[in-house]
């Protein structure tokens, strides 16, 4: 079985559905169902590896738009690269890894440092057992598997409509429905829209399947993805989960399954919005217990063997030496930017309105972090302390008075 794991970022709207054949083809040798034990061989994909500067982004999506041209990705975000690692060293190693990106520096990267190297072949075994591919579109006319993970609503909706037009044909030697298992943090509507687009032009099956756990996770291979689809699939060939489940489990630790089609992002954005306000509130309590006069990593570890302990304060720590391999040890960078955590509240927000419930900190942990961003892009939202410090009172600390 071929099976492609595809990320791509663009800004155009969903496009209308039209007809079309398949352009692409599949070997006709054994396959091997991701259900099954046999020992044949499959190929995978995995597109959205590396990640733009603002200037380089904005560039590449005009020169994109302007050219009618939706190849490649360009996300800021930094899950992809270890995702796809953790993928390749989970499947066979005479599977195939198909990867996609923009950046070919970064796929030509992927494919020296992650490649298996054939035995005793030395240097030119690399890369053996991974292809870089030249569209998502292309990867997706071979698949049966397409993962997506991009950071917008608009970007998800413009990739769908590439790949679903003009509509895709069925998978050349299998009976298998094509599967889209969309990792996007986006808002439910817009997920529920995408799903019926591709249930309706009879594409394949689609399930929202946002995660938690951070780069940290991403690198650990023990993120916790929240399953958003029917309990089985539609043409009744056994339970949608199970097939799903399986897959994730080579990138995660976790899969819940919260429900229908677009419950993995209500459960997401109920999720990320306790992030936002719990990062702030660890910021707020380490700043508070320094300017008191408590040692930092004393403060740290009560605060974690105590009631106030969360993930921000035990993974993600914004101070250095209390949270190995956080983003605060290099000088917030890497990790989950500022930018992305304000989209993820703005959709939270979103969510709030559309339901009727009630976020009375919402308002202020948005302005908290369209701040943080404006004096610390790029950094990890985990910043915000560092933000809240250059805000401290000229006055000295309280146990010095």
């Amino acid at each position: 079985m071929r099976a492609a794991i595809s990320v791509r970022f663009s800004p155009s709207r969903l496009r209308l559905l039209g007809n079309g054949g398949l352009t692409g083809s599949t070997p006709s040798a054994a396959r091997r169902n991701f259900s099954s034990t046999a020992s044949t061989w499959a190929s995978w994909g995995f597109i959205g590896l590396g990640r733009m500067g603002k200037s380089s982004l904005s560039s590449y999506l005009h020169s994109a738009f302007s050219k009618g041209k939706f190849k490649g990705t360009c996300l800021r975000g930094r899950k992809g690269y270890p995702m796809a690692q953790n993928l390749r060293a989970k499947i066979p190693e005479s599977d195939t890894l198909i990867i996609h990106d923009h950046n070919r520096e970064v796929t030509r990267k992927f494919k020296e440092e992650v490649g298996i190297a054939a035995a005793g072949a030395g240097a030119e075994g690399k890369g053996r057992g991974i292809e870089v591919a030249e569209s998502s579109r292309e990867v997706a006319e071979k698949s049966e598997v397409i993962i997506t993970v991009l950071p917008e609503p608009s970007h998800v909706k413009c990739v769908f409509g590439n790949i679903l037009h003009p509509r895709l044909g069925p998978i050349p030697n299998s009976s298998t429905d094509r599967l889209f298992i969309d990792c996007s943090t986006i808002d439910p509507t817009s997920s529920t829209d995408i799903a019926n687009a591709v249930h309706s032009s009879s594409s394949g099956r689609f399930v929202d399947a946002p995660m938690s756990g951070g780069v940290v996770g991403a690198r650990a291979a023990t993120l916790t993805f929240m399953l958003g689809c029917p309990s089985h699939n539609g043409n009744g060939n056994g339970k949608l989960v199970s097939r799903v489940t399986p897959i994730l489990h080579h990138m995660g630790k976790k899969v819940i399954h919260m429900g229908e089609s677009g419950m993995g992002l209500a459960g997401k954005l109920a999720n990320n919005y306790l992030l936002a306000i719990s990062n702030i509130a660890t910021a707020e309590a380490m700043n508070l217990g320094i300017r008191l006069g408590l040692d930092p990593h004393q403060l740290a570890d009560l605060i974690n063997g105590s009631s106030g302990q969360c993930w921000s304060s035990s993974v993600n720590n914004p101070i250095k030496g209390v949270s190995p391999g956080a983003p605060a040890e290099k000088n917030f960078e890497g990790g989950f930017g500022v930018a992305l955590m304000r989209k993820d509240l703005g959709l939270a927000i979103k969510a709030a309105r559309e339901s009727g419930a009630e976020l009375e900190l919402a308002k202020r942990a948005e302005e908290v972090y369209e701040h943080v961003e404006d004096a610390e892009g790029g950094k990890d939202f985990s910043v915000v302390y560092r933000w809240l410090e250059s805000r401290n009172s000229r006055a000295s600390t309280w146990r010095s008075r």
